[in-house]
């Protein structure tokens, strides 16, 4: 399985793939780019304009889950369709939210 995410001391980073403006909110595999690295592919319905999706998308992500919207932060590719997500969890916490994003759980 592709690694989509990266521990830190806080919580891990979740790298993704965001495809606004689609019909339905949804997570669609993993996505490897020219380098390698690989992306979670999420779906929203938002339109990719003053922040739309990247609301919804932390939303979608808070929902599917089961955090807080305040746990989650875009620390990079705020205008782009890479992003780089910053998700505050404990140390017991990381184990079950990867295995949640890799369809384990």
């Amino acid at each position: 399985m592709a690694n989509i995410t990266e521990k830190t001391n806080h919580g891990l980073v979740l790298r993704v793939r965001i495809a606004p403006n689609s019909s339905s909110c949804s997570i669609n595999g993993i996505f490897s780019d020219a380098k390698g690295l690989a992306y979670l592919k999420i779906s929203v319905n938002a339109v990719p304009e003053k922040g739309k999706a990247n609301k919804e998308l932390i939303a979608f992500l808070a929902k599917f889950l089961r955090l807080a919207k305040s746990r989650f932060q875009i620390i990079g590719g705020e205008t782009d369709r890479f992003k780089r997500i910053f998700i505050e969890a404990a140390d017991d916490e990381v184990l079950e939210i990867e295995k949640k994003l890799n369809g384990e759980a």
